[in-house]
């Protein structure tokens, strides 16, 4: 089990014991591929942990973006976090129905914003509702507190930003897709897009961080897979993946061996891909 640190990870052992905490918020983050057809604010009505609130990645978003659930602009988070009734002195954990898979990008982006105090549930819903801890369907209460946001913009990095780091080697940009998408030999799941990966990358799939039961793996555990891909960590790290979801679960993975330099591609292959301008590797290539 995971060593609790209510900045990265909680074990669902550690909720439990704090789930009466006044100053707890428990967000689910759930969020599903297109493809697997499920809803997660449904899926949240019907039955959640106790007290938990919905975070809607798609609409708590840049909805001016052509790309999916963009970073927001820091007024919008703050309007939603107020409608959630999470803000300042507020200790924030976030779950997702997968295990852990989304919940980080709802970290992520919190930590964006310049919150410290907010953790992922280990093992997720499900971790939870297989060790017979309580689930309800009743929304919570909720009551306005305000949330003081400054944003940390060197956790986020765009396409041009990117696109050097790629030119010049001087940043290890990690790659989360499944290895048939980062190689190029399997086709992407959103039409138009090309298949490869950004040149220089390597491919550390998000899965590889987290254990059969959906909890991450521990620090040591996390640093031999960075190992295996062929990572150095002494260089700044920038991640990418499909769409910005699973990328953060390697910066997540990061922070929990204790690398701080980090920041996530927004865009990911959803806006690379597209651009038929910009280079591509396949396969070995690097």
């Amino acid at each position: 089990m995971a060593q609790d640190d209510p900045k990265t990870l909680v074990s669902t052992s550690w909720l439990a014991e704090h789930l009466k905490d006044p100053d707890l918020r428990i967000l689910d983050g759930t969020w599903f591929m297109p493809s697997e057809g499920r809803d997660g604010r449904s899926e949240f009505e019907a039955g959640h942990i106790p007290n938990a609130r919905f975070f809607d990645i798609d609409e708590i978003s840049d909805l001016r973006s052509d790309l999916p659930h963009m970073v927001p602009p820091v007024e919008k988070f703050m309007s939603r976090m107020r409608a959630l009734g999470v803000g300042d002195g507020h200790q924030v954990v976030v779950y997702d129905a997968h295990g852990l898979f989304s919940a980080a990008r709802v970290w992520w982006l919190f930590r964006l914003m310049g919150q410290e105090n907010v953790a992922v549930l280990d093992g997720g819903l499900p971790k939870w509702a297989a060790e017979g801890h309580s689930v309800e369907s009743q929304p919570p209460v909720i009551r306005d507190r305000h949330m003081t946001v400054k944003q940390q913009h060197q956790m986020v990095r765009d396409v041009t930003q990117v696109s050097s780091a790629s030119k010049l080697g001087d940043h290890e940009i990690l790659d989360a897709r499944a290895p048939g998408r980062f190689a190029g030999t399997e086709a992407e799941p959103r039409v138009g897009l090309r298949s490869g990966h950004i040149p220089g990358a390597k491919n550390v799939f998000f899965k590889t961080l987290l254990n059969g039961d959906g909890t991450m793996k521990d620090p040591d555990a996390l640093r031999a897979v960075f190992d295996a891909s062929g990572v150095d960590l002494a260089k700044p790290v920038i991640t990418s993946c499909g769409s910005g979801v699973t990328a953060s679960v390697i910066n997540l993975a990061l922070e929990r061996i204790g690398k701080t330099d980090h920041a996530l591609y927004d865009g990911s292959w959803t806006e690379w891909g597209a651009f038929p301008t910009l280079p591509i590797a396949t396969s070995g290539d690097n």
